[in-house]
């Protein structure tokens, strides 16, 4: 089984953001934006929850890239209800293709649909429909991320330090690092975690059941992140 893909096209603005949150909230589809740097473990977090979710919660994914459909046909293992999207050397997601993208789904069947949006730090996210945008940054790329991006910590709903299992191997000051998550955006929902090691992952996917209610991070030694 292949993804559908929906290839790179000119857009010229206008976007259709308000019409995609529309027909997703009307179809009962609460949609998440992950966004971070290339390599920061997007796929394998979103992998992850696809097990620990189905089959009671319904989880749908568009996963989008400059080229290539290897998330798309890694994450359609476990989902039918995968397309990829490639927007080509523009390197900008717009909300026409979500739109596009959202023609491939059966979004009466979705509960949990993931824009895994392409690898990128840079600019201040677009509104494509989501409900929530999710700040995405990894062990291994550095404390320091946040604040040289804090555009994208300061847009999120929620943040989440991934591979937390490297913490052990690499320099990173984990306290630098919530101090700057909670100075600029003190109000997102925060995750500590590992997706390939499983640790974090159960306040994450409660979160996601119920994205209302108050969540903080899992740390390495039980204890909770209050930032």
């Amino acid at each position: 089984m292949t993804a559908p893909v929906i290839e790179p096209r000119f857009h010229r603005g206008n976007p259709v953001a308000d019409i995609n949150r529309a027909v997703l909230r009307d179809a009962g589809v609460f949609t998440v934006s992950l966004m971070g740097g290339p390599g920061c473990g997007k796929t394998t977090l979103i992998d992850a929850t696809i097990l620990r979710l189905m089959p009671e919660v319904h989880v749908g994914v568009i996963a989008c890239d400059i080229a290539s459909h290897l998330d798309a046909d890694r994450m359609i293992r476990h989902s039918d209800q995968v397309v990829q999207v490639n927007v080509g050397d523009s390197g900008v997601l717009d909300a026409t293709y979500i739109r596009d993208a959202l023609k491939w789904l059966d979004l009466k069947w979705v509960d949990v649909l993931f824009i895994e949006n392409i690898g990128t730090l840079i600019g201040t996210p677009l509104d494509l429909g989501q409900d929530a945008t999710v700040a995405m940054f990894s062990v291994a790329a550095g404390h320091d991320k946040p604040a040289k991006h804090p555009e994208l910590a300061r847009a999120a709903s929620a943040v989440v330090l991934s591979k937390t299992d490297l913490l052990t191997a690499v320099p990173f000051d984990v306290q630098a690092f919530r101090n700057e998550v909670s100075r600029i955006n003190p109000d997102a929902r925060r995750f500590e975690l590992s997706a390939l090691k499983g640790a974090g992952m159960a306040s994450w996917v409660d979160w996601l059941n119920d994205p209302t209610k108050p969540a903080v991070a899992e740390r390495l030694d039980g204890s909770q992140w209050l930032g």
